[in-house]
């Protein structure tokens, strides 16, 4: 955990994130998951966020689709 905003710029903000291996329902691969929320976390390879579960056994569940980049225009003025 780091805190960031200390001094003369007011309260520190905490972060504090989980690294974690599983296998994602979106890409069925095996890799890395970051998490997002308490248990929240978004797959590296895909962008697919999934839901940590833990019954006996640690499971992802997904949550809504992918995360789709997309290509964005240049705006002019005039």
């Amino acid at each position: 955990m780091t805190g960031f905003g200390k001094g003369r710029f007011g309260n520190a903000l905490e972060i504090n994130a989980q690294v974690v291996n599983g296998q994602c329902p979106f890409c069925e691969t095996k890799g890395i998951l970051v998490s997002v929320y308490k248990t929240v976390f978004r797959c590296i390879t895909c962008g697919g966020d999934v839901e940590q579960k833990i019954n006996g056994k640690i499971a992802y569940i997904p949550l809504g689709g992918k995360i789709v980049m997309t290509e964005t225009k240049t705006l002019t003025n005039g």
